[in-house]
């Protein structure tokens, strides 16, 4: 799980392996140029890092990369 605070909000990455009717599943290709140095910070840094644009990113959709991961955004 990989997460990053943002002025009261929280993107939080969790690897999983089903996907259950989320609103969207995007492969990491169709992410943003933004978007997805976002999403590599927040994968890489294992801890989180400081993501200050959640712009790209839906709450339960799944991006696949690597792995499946599902978006929480709290």
């Amino acid at each position: 799980m990989s997460s990053s605070s943002t002025v009261g909000r929280t993107v939080t990455l969790r690897r999983t392996e089903t996907v259950r009717s989320p609103p969207r599943v995007r492969h990491v290709d169709e992410l943003s140029e933004d978007a997805l140095a976002r999403f590599y910070d927040l994968v890489t840094s294992g801890g989180g890092s400081a993501v200050t644009d959640l712009t790209g990113f839906v709450d339960g959709e799944i991006i696949v990369f690597t792995d499946y991961y599902r978006v929480s955004l709290e």
